[in-house]
């Protein structure tokens, strides 16, 4: 059972929290058991795992990020410029794996899914594919 959805972003960088979208995919499945995978199709954004009690998590992210990767290096050679969403896409990774507990997502207490967009605003998409352990 695989879903695309459409996410629109309203800034460079930021983390979306898509946690209850994937959890209600995973309630329309019906799928108790097995494991559900987030992927995302793009070069410039990813998925995460982290934080999602406190947002200062989100912020102190972004913000270390561009520490790391800052928006314009001279010696870059990339055309389009935006080599540092491409290295932060690449840190953070295109795809999250979960297990699916009694039709629920394991994660933490503090743990959320999260898009990541690091060469918006933009419309994008991102893929939800539950696989049933009970066939």
């Amino acid at each position: 059972m695989l879903k695309e959805f459409t996410i629109t972003t309203d800034k460079r960088d930021e983390m979306i929290d898509v946690t209850t979208v994937v959890q209600q995919y995973v309630n329309e499945t019906g799928v108790r058991e097995g494991t559900v995978l987030v992927y995302c199709p793009h070069t410039t954004a990813g998925i995460t795992i982290n934080e999602n009690a406190d947002p200062d998590v989100k912020t102190d992210m972004i913000r270390r990020f561009d520490e790391l990767y800052p928006w314009t290096v001279v010696r870059d050679l990339h055309a389009e410029g935006n080599t540092a969403a491409h290295m932060k896409a690449s840190t953070v990774g295109a795809s999250q794996t979960i297990i699916l507990n009694n039709g629920k997502l394991v994660l933490g207490t503090w743990q959320g899914i999260y898009f990541c967009e690091f060469d918006g605003p933009r419309t994008r998409h991102f893929y939800v594919k539950v696989l049933n352990d009970n066939r």
